[in-house]
């Protein structure tokens, strides 16, 4: 479970290459942070993904512009969680993947907690660092015009590609093209 950006960066000072994970299994701003000072990390790449600069918060990010109709309602539970529904994977969090891949996701699935999403951001690497933005135009759960707005702050190299908030499981080639285009440079 991810509790806070400042946890995730005390226990993973060092980025986990995406193909050592089989999907999110640390907080991503978390490795961004920490790659700020790993001089063997040249560049990033961002797969429509959630990029507070220093001192902003994820939740300020995430609610920066009106939600997709098919967003689930995020609400954490009594322990101060928060969950995606089960609805939420098929309607908005992976609509493009099979039934066998939306099975998996909801087993797998990393709650985060409240606390983190409040967190204030630590200096970002992408402020230090060359950027690449996947634009996911059909992500219906980072709005689009939030994702512009991210990867345009960042002066990041965008692609933008008919996809959903998860192409790392419904369009691998594409994210393994963005990702060798930001290694080649």
């Amino acid at each position: 479970m991810i509790t806070s950006i400042s946890a995730s960066v005390t226990t993973n000072p060092a980025p986990t290459p995406a193909y050592k994970r089989p999907g999110r299994t640390s907080d991503p701003n978390a490795e961004a942070v920490s790659a700020t000072a790993n001089a063997r990390v040249k560049s990033l790449v961002y797969i429509a993904a959630l990029t507070p600069a220093e001192g902003e918060t994820v939740a300020e990010v995430f609610y920066r512009d009106k939600p997709h109709a098919l967003a689930p309602q995020l609400a954490p539970d009594a322990s101060g969680i928060i969950w995606m529904p089960d609805e939420g994977f098929g309607l908005a969090f992976a609509p493009k993947a099979s039934p066998e891949q939306l099975a998996l996701l909801n087993a797998t699935q990393r709650p985060i907690a409240v606390a983190c999403i409040q967190e204030r951001s630590p200096k970002p690497a992408w402020r230090d660092k060359p950027s690449w933005y996947l634009i996911a135009d059909e992500d219906r759960i980072i709005p689009l015009a939030t994702q512009r707005h991210l990867a345009h702050r960042m002066k990041a190299r965008v692609r933008s590609e008919q996809l959903d908030h998860t192409p790392l499981v419904t369009a691998p080639d594409t994210v393994v093209q963005v990702i060798l285009d930001a290694a080649s440079e």
